[in-house]
């Protein structure tokens, strides 16, 4: 029993961490034991950064760019993400408006913890990227779960009239993640128009984490909420490098605010991090700014992986309901017959395909709330020689757990 002095803040013992890490720890034990294990579990690109952005980040080291830096990030890659968003969307992003992150999810956890007071609530819908809950969580809100469309061999979306009837007079946000993890759905205007519509009616703030918005395939038809010339009323708008660029561990994300409130996020800036790592920034600005075609040749081979993936799965017919991602590089099929037919619950499906098969998938339940229960999360950042062994494996003991 701890002691009364070091009681936790009540509100820590409601946040739980990222519990799809602990199955790939478990892999990785596997593997240190000898047993092979493929991974569709890792939600990074399998891909070493660009060599023109680790040479830049060679030059500041060696120019001695190693120090504190202004707390919103340096100017010059500010001005290049202003670029990139205006150049992209046709927006108007100002580079004050502007404010560099240690990683996407430093950004996440401003922006909802910035504007969620005790007793809101907070839409996400689901399944969702486990940390927006669990910020709203820690900041005293409550997050309201909506959801998605499941339409087998189409994915998933947002159906605005769920988010709609979610709406009560103590709506704060709404958190969306456009292209979609876990699913690998990408948000049109058919669906973000009305959710900004129904945003502005009700005096709704709108969180958009579009991390993977270069990750768009053949029928995904992307729009981002940066594109509105009303944005600044209600959107703060987060991206990062992690994904686009293959630099997870650069940590480096950004998030985008109206001009009035950037003292405000500066000052929660600083007291949460001072600034962003220099030489990353500097990396930073020659991604945006530099040669993109490495970028452009990963998102094509992603692209004919989820293809590839959802050939071989759809192998299993209704036991494994698979579909092709129009986003980001994961799949999140159903698996309910095989969990009926077998009597178990998706976290023993999982156990069972690492330890009697040699392949990681993560528990549709590691992506808060429910709606993951029937699902796993397969990444394709992978080879493709491991996609067509893994989801062959996948197929073959499906059936074997089902009795086909």
């Amino acid at each position: 029993m701890e002691p009364p002095t070091l009681a936790l803040n009540p509100l820590m013992l409601e946040i739980i961490g990222e519990t799809g890490f602990s199955y790939l720890e478990v892999a990785r034990r596997l593997q240190r034991e000898g047993k092979r294990v493929i991974s569709f579990g890792i939600g990074q690109p399998d891909y070493a950064t660009p060599r023109h952005i680790r040479e830049a980040a060679k030059r500041a080291l060696d120019e001695g760019f190693t120090g504190y830096t202004e707390t919103r990030g340096i100017p010059e890659l500010r001005e290049a993400i202003a670029w990139y968003l205006n150049s992209r969307f046709k927006a108007d992003v100002d580079a004050e408006e502007v404010i560099v992150t240690p990683g996407a999810k430093t950004a996440i956890y401003m922006a909802i913890a910035a504007y969620t007071r005790p007793g809101d609530e907070v839409i996400i819908p689901e399944p969702s990227y486990y940390a927006y809950s669990q910020v709203v969580k820690l900041s005293g809100g409550r997050p309201v779960f909506v959801p998605m469309r499941f339409e087998p061999g189409e994915g998933f979306t947002i159906d605005v009239e769920d988010v709609e009837g979610a709406v009560t007079e103590r709506t704060r946000m709404i958190v969306i993640n456009n292209p979609h993890n876990p699913t690998g759905a990408v948000l049109g205007s058919s669906v973000i128009e009305p959710l900004m519509d129904l945003a502005r009616r009700r005096g709704i703030i709108v969180v958009s984490d579009e991390i993977y918005d270069n990750f768009v395939y053949e029928g995904g038809e992307f729009r981002s909420v940066i594109s509105y010339p009303d944005w600044r009323e209600n959107v703060v708008y987060i991206n990062g490098f992690s994904k686009t660029f293959s630099m997870t561990g650069w940590r480096l994300g950004y998030l985008v605010v109206r001009r009035e409130v950037v003292p405000r996020f500066v000052d929660l800036a600083v007291t949460l991090y001072s600034c962003p790592p220099s030489i990353a920034q500097k990396a930073g600005v020659e991604a945006l700014r530099g040669d993109w075609e490495p970028v452009r040749a990963m998102i094509r081979e992603f692209e004919e992986r989820g293809k590839l993936l959802s050939e071989i799965l759809g192998e299993a017919g209704d036991l494994v309901e698979s579909y092709r991602p129009k986003g980001a590089f994961y799949m999140f099929p159903r698996v309910a017959k095989v969990l009926r037919r077998a009597g178990i619950r998706v976290e023993e499906y999982v156990k069972r395909l690492l330890h009697e098969h040699g392949v990681l998938v993560l528990p549709g339940t590691s992506f808060p709330d429910t709606a993951g229960s029937t699902h796993v999360r397969l990444s394709f950042a992978t080879s493709r020689e491991n996609i067509v062994e893994g989801a062959r494996i996948i197929v073959e003991a499906s059936r074997k757990m089902a009795g086909s």
